[in-house]
């Protein structure tokens, strides 16, 4: 067993700065509906590094179910056509709205490129009008995770320490 750190943050209203502008020409923010291949390709890539495994350990069909489900969309971030990050969410559209799963690539990371993704997908999800979005993070994650999320407008309410297999 493992045991980590997990914050749990919420957001109890939508964003309230600008839109963030796209950080390159090129670049975009879209919901899409991915195959099991084409998700898991960029899962892996977004979550090798921080020990995603989740969905690796899902069976086919369970996943497909999951990728087919309006109330569970992935947001894609593209950089000149290329994958490079995601965002997901499990019962969108409802009052209460679940951040799954959010990350970079490696080398996309410190360009503005999440800020971009998430504020887009933020406001996609805020657009329906849920009363909250949570998340939580925990110190596998990328180490500017929690600031991150503050300075799109969640705050911490739990923090507490959490076994998990190794």
């Amino acid at each position: 067993m493992v045991d980590l750190l997990v914050t749990y943050m919420e957001m109890i209203s939508p964003p309230s700065l600008p839109p963030v502008e796209a950080p390159g020409a090129g670049v975009r923010v879209a919901r899409e509906r991915l195959s099991r291949p084409a998700y898991l390709d960029i899962y892996r890539a977004v979550g090798e590094a921080v020990q995603w495994d989740q969905r690796l350990r899902m069976d086919a069909a369970t996943l497909d179910g999951l990728l087919a489900e309006p109330s569970n969309p992935v947001y894609v971030l593209r950089a000149e056509g290329r994958p490079v990050g995601l965002c997901e969410f499990a019962d969108f559209g409802g009052d209460t709205v679940e951040l799954v799963h959010f990350g970079l690539v490696p080398e996309a990371q410190g360009r503005g490129l999440g800020r971009y993704l998430l504020d887009g997908a933020l406001r996609a999800c805020w657009a329906l009008s849920p009363q909250r979005v949570w998340l939580h993070t925990d110190t596998n994650d990328h180490p500017r995770a929690v600031a991150t999320y503050e300075r799109a407008g969640f705050r911490p309410y739990l923090r507490r320490r959490e076994s998990f297999p190794d």
